[in-house]
């Protein structure tokens, strides 16, 4: 019974993610029937095995997309809507990359001063919205919403200031090649290599399950996310929790930028890439802010985005479906969790019934011999 139970209750936790992905292939689909693009294309192409180089880009772009998951799963736990991993991932890794290209200490020590700088100044910059909802009940929406574009202009304007133009890129200097960090080969007939600091990746997930289960901060962070009011009564500081919820969000952003940097790019430059804070935030609700699910909802955007690249070359479709596709799994994952929640409540509110009434006539079975 506890066997059939627990599978039960396996198959209903991939239930909401298999149903969301099954939604947004038939909405995709069908624009693209209204648009009078090839359906057998699409499917054929996204569906194809990827080369071993693209299976090398799917787990780099995934373990960057996974840290910025992160970032946005840390407020969500905490019912904090931190908008502002986007900001305080472009503040943190600027600032990393002009520190580590100055070249002061010798190669593995800047890399790792470079590391907690990162993290420093993603938390700084968080924690000014912390802080303005604790002491001005300022919403964290709007104020990071605000904040990613300061954030966006501030960098432009010391990137002008202290940049160097290579051809049409304005970036900031090289970081020396002894704070290079190598690559580590993945497949033998790939050309190229996964990230060195892919590693953190796995660290910031493993260091995010502890925090959250096995720790007493994350046990309040859970309590107070839940219900606010009622960790107040049990004696959390719920001021105090919002503004470290936050320093701790804004400290996983810094980390998103950095196997990029010290692992391809070495500088920070105007084509550095962007938009992977808001991509993390749709990362995080489809994983459920899980690490497990989040590094599932990581692979599938970075598996879709990958592929959308064949696309107009195979099957002359805009590689803009797949940005339609993701928008469609996030608003279906929603639903469908919903969905599937109502049918687990009413589930469960059945067995209840049938233990209950097996156990009265259990009672009422002995009234009778007598």
């Amino acid at each position: 019974m506890m066997g059939k139970f627990d599978l039960r209750r396996i198959g209903l936790a991939l239930a909401a993610p298999v149903l969301a992905i099954v939604a947004a292939l038939i909405i995709t689909c069908l624009i693209l029937l209204v648009a009078g693009s090839s359906v057998s294309g699409f499917l054929s192409t996204i569906f194809s095995a990827p080369a071993e180089r693209n299976v090398v880009n799917i787990v780099n772009n995934a373990s960057i997309l996974y840290l910025s998951g992160l970032a946005a799963a840390i407020g969500f736990r905490m019912n904090l809507f931190n908008i502002g991993v986007e900001g305080q991932y472009r503040v943190a890794v600027f600032t990393a990359a002009l520190f580590a290209a100055q070249g002061w200490l010798p190669g593995p020590l800047n890399v790792i001063v470079s590391i907690v700088l990162a993290m420093a100044v993603g938390a700084a910059w968080a924690s000014i919205a912390g802080l303005l909802k604790v002491t001005r009940g300022v919403s964290e929406v709007i104020s990071t919403i605000m904040l990613n574009a300061i954030a966006a202009s501030l960098t432009a304007y010391f990137l002008r200031s202290v940049g160097v133009t290579t051809g049409s890129n304005l970036a900031t200097e090289e970081i020396p090649r002894d704070s290079w960090v190598p690559g580590i080969p993945l497949l033998p007939g790939a050309p190229n290599e996964v990230l060195g600091l892919t590693l953190l990746a796995v660290v910031g997930g493993i260091a995010y399950a502890v925090l959250l289960n096995r720790s007493k901060f994350g046990f309040n962070l859970r309590a107070t996310g839940l219900s606010a009011s009622a960790a107040v009564a049990s004696g959390i500081d719920v001021r105090r929790m919002v503004v470290i919820s936050m320093m701790i969000s804004g400290a996983v952003a810094g980390l998103i930028g950095l196997p990029l940097l010290f692992g391809s790019s070495h500088s920070y430059g105007t084509t550095f890439q962007a938009g992977i804070g808001f991509a993390g935030i749709a990362v995080a609700l489809l994983g459920r802010n899980n690490p497990i699910g989040i590094a599932f909802g990581a692979l599938l955007f970075s598996y879709l985005t990958e592929q959308s690249n064949l696309l107009e070359i195979n099957a002359q479709v805009s590689p803009d479906i797949v940005a339609i596709s993701q928008g469609v799994i996030v608003l279906a994952v929603v639903i469908a969790y919903e969905v599937v929640r109502r049918y687990r409540t009413a589930l469960e509110q059945r067995q209840v019934a049938a233990e209950l009434s097996s156990s009265a006539q259990a009672e009422a079975t002995p009234e009778a011999t007598r």
